[in-house]
């Protein structure tokens, strides 16, 4: 009787700490637009795979792709509100909610990838970037990225900004992603990414901007048979967390956040490397027309959208537009 007793008590008492284990697990939500197989999405499963395994699955991150849990705008309205605890959201979206990040996304102006990784990994830039989105409800602790844009349609080559004029051209739910269209003569349609290729497929968009390689991936160009390398806009997301479940982390889990969140761009940027190499030759084998501007052409392009640079230095404040082209010119000239 002695011994079915302290059976039946070590039995309870195992029920007991399986309960106070599953209470005590976080289950963390993190969402983003980007499709499975690309590597926004493996930088994202780095990060959960990390937190998972340096909290020793006190804390399980679930990542949710391909606008599983909305649209970006909708997400981040949710982390903002609360009921997702943390988003990878495009700086052009974001910046509905907090202006100041959308220098990150002006059209043309970062001269190479090279500089634009030296800017945005600057401490300084990151500091400010976080106190901006603190100020709205955001914990900023990285980035994952989709690659510089480029364009795609279904009516004829773009070598000009003229070439683009009357086309209806898709862009990401961004004040400045349409001014920047329009500026360059096109007609440009807001649309959350999962809609896009239905829109192309039944032509109430002639095309859109996406970065080569996420194009031939969503199968974009089996609609859209002309392409142009213009590497107009460099689509950074960054990735912002909830402030008020923020706070109930600890200092090491914090610590464990912005360190998975270091392992995600690198993991996301090594990827979209490898993937650059060979989006060329994909795009060719699908028959699609790719053409590359030259310098002299890029310059026309850049006049173009002048007056873009111009109204968002007044939107964001010349003192931090400033700071941002000022880095630029540092880390252009540096060796």
């Amino acid at each position: 009787m002695r011994r079915l007793f302290l059976v039946t008590l070590l039995f309870f008492l195992g029920l007991t700490l399986i309960g106070s284990y599953s209470q005590a697990k976080t289950v963390v939500q993190y969402g983003h637009v980007g499709p499975p197989v690309h590597p926004q999405h493996h930088g994202a499963m780095a990060f959960a795979k990390y937190v998972n395994e340096k909290t020793q699955g006190a804390i399980e991150v679930q990542v949710f792709p391909m606008g599983q849990l909305g649209g970006e705008r909708s997400m981040t309205e949710q982390v903002q509100a609360g009921t997702l605890h943390m988003t990878a959201v495009t700086a052009g979206v974001l910046s509905n909610f907090v202006p100041e990040v959308i220098v990150i996304e002006l059209p043309f102006i970062f001269p190479s990838r090279e500089v634009a990784y030296k800017v945005l990994d600057d401490k300084e830039v990151k500091e400010r970037i976080a106190k901006y989105c603190e100020q709205k409800g955001f914990v900023f602790i990285g980035y994952t990225e989709n690659e510089f844009r480029d364009i795609t349609n279904s009516k004829r080559p773009i070598r000009t900004p003229s070439d683009l004029k009357g086309l209806k051209i898709r862009v990401i739910e961004s004040p400045l992603h349409i001014d920047t269209f329009k500026a360059l003569g096109a007609n440009p349609t807001p649309m959350p990414f999962p809609e896009v290729y239905n829109a192309l497929q039944q032509k109430i968009i002639d095309g859109q901007d996406n970065p080569l390689y996420t194009s031939i991936l969503m199968k974009f160009t089996e609609v859209n048979k002309y392409a142009t390398i213009t590497n107009h806009i460099l689509t950074e997301c960054p990735t912002v967390v909830n402030k008020a479940f923020w706070n109930t982390l600890t200092p090491d889990e914090q610590k464990i956040f912005r360190e998975a969140a270091e392992i995600q761009i690198k993991v996301n940027r090594e990827l979209n490397a490898k993937n650059r190499a060979e989006a060329l030759e994909k795009a060719k084998a699908q028959k699609v027309e790719v053409y590359v501007l030259s310098d002299q052409e890029k310059e026309a392009f850049k006049k173009a959208v002048k007056p873009v640079h111009e109204k968002y230095r007044k939107i964001v404040g010349p003192e931090w537009y400033d700071f941002f082209v000022k880095k630029i010119e540092y880390y252009s000239k540096k060796k």
